[in-house]
């Protein structure tokens, strides 16, 4: 029969000791401060537009990015506000792409992160005639009220819109890192 011993001190370490054919095994765990994160309370979502989506001249606007690959926590809002508002405090990685297009010219590409209502980081500036950008960023959200939406600003002549020709066109994704 095997047996595994646990073992602790005053210093905040836990000690796993299991018996082993020669010997034994042991994993120590250091004396942690703070939150002890496991991967059940780390909210993560992966999302992507579905449809184009046109988009106004020189005007940051929101891109609707419909389509949940994965929602951890059910804190990304594919419906109706298309924000990530997360119940864990703590650091995320927040990643955007666009791939835009144009009926004539288009001549710029900026993905942005916004956070609250602002802008928080821009991606890429591209000035081409049919590219894809993107947008990368580690962002603290205090797991309450913060929230973090995608937008993009495409400049040109024509028609202006996200283009779709496959899934991984146009998206927005976010994983949290790290706690407060």
């Amino acid at each position: 029969m095997s047996q595994v011993i646990i073992a602790g001190d005053t210093s905040g370490t836990i000690t796993l000791q299991a018996p082993a054919v020669s010997g034994s095994t042991t994993l120590t765990l250091p004396a942690a401060t703070g939150t002890v994160m496991v991967s059940g309370n780390m909210p993560a979502f992966s999302a992507y537009a579905n449809n184009s989506q046109t988009i106004s001249a020189g005007t940051f606007t929101k891109v609707q990015v419909n389509t949940e690959e994965f929602d951890t926590n059910s804190n990304y809002d594919n419906a109706t506000n298309y924000r990530f508002t997360p119940t864990v405090a703590g650091y995320y990685q927040v990643n955007g792409q666009t791939n835009a297009t144009s009926t004539s010219t288009l001549t710029r590409i900026i993905p942005a992160i916004y956070k609250n209502g602002s802008g928080y980081k821009y991606g890429t500036d591209i000035t081409a005639t049919d590219a894809r950008s993107s947008v990368s960023s580690l962002v603290y959200l205090n797991g309450s009220t913060d929230y973090i939406e995608y937008y993009v600003l495409l400049s040109g002549t024509g028609t202006l819109s996200t283009a779709i020709t496959a899934v991984l066109d146009n998206y927005f994704q976010a994983a949290m890192i790290r706690s407060a």
